[in-house]
């Protein structure tokens, strides 16, 4: 018999830079290869373009450009996560992130997920530090994510 336990977490454990980022799965719309991107014009760095995905045009993030943890180069063989917004605006229901390696599904156990306090400043965007078993993964602040992509690309 297979089921989700609740004693566990899913996520989608993504590289962007130095550092594996967490993203909870409930927020994974899509995970995509090769996918064509578009630049924007004056975008700052860590916008590096929309990508048109289920008939929207979805702005594509790269994480480690914007926390500062390394630059991430846009490749034709680029894989992309899609998540869905949180903030609520219609508008804007989705956003994307770029990604080095092909994103991996991984369940946490509950009280495997532990915080991480050795650093005194997180990087932007980064709500917190965890880790699991031997390795540390940043969990992002989606709603500054969110954030920083009205900031630059106002949407009605």
């Amino acid at each position: 018999m297979s089921y989700a336990s609740n004693d566990e977490i899913r996520g989608v454990l993504i590289q962007a830079g130095s550092e594996r980022v967490l993203l909870p799965n409930a927020t994974v719309a899509e995970m995509m290869s090769k996918v064509p991107v578009t630049p924007v014009d004056n975008a700052p760095a860590w916008l590096v373009g929309e990508i048109r995905w289920q008939g929207w045009d979805v702005p594509l993030m790269s994480f480690a450009r914007l926390s500062g943890l390394g630059e991430e180069a846009v490749v034709s063989n680029n894989k992309v996560v899609v998540l869905k917004a949180l903030g609520g605006n219609a508008s804007r229901p989705y956003f994307a992130l770029l990604t080095q390696t092909f994103p991996q599904l991984i369940a946490v156990p509950r009280d495997g997920l532990l915080a991480d306090a050795s650093e005194e400043t997180l990087p932007q965007g980064v709500h917190m530090r965890v880790l699991l078993g031997e390795q540390s993964a940043l969990l992002p602040d989606l709603d500054a994510l969110e954030a920083a992509l009205d900031e630059v690309l106002p949407v009605n």
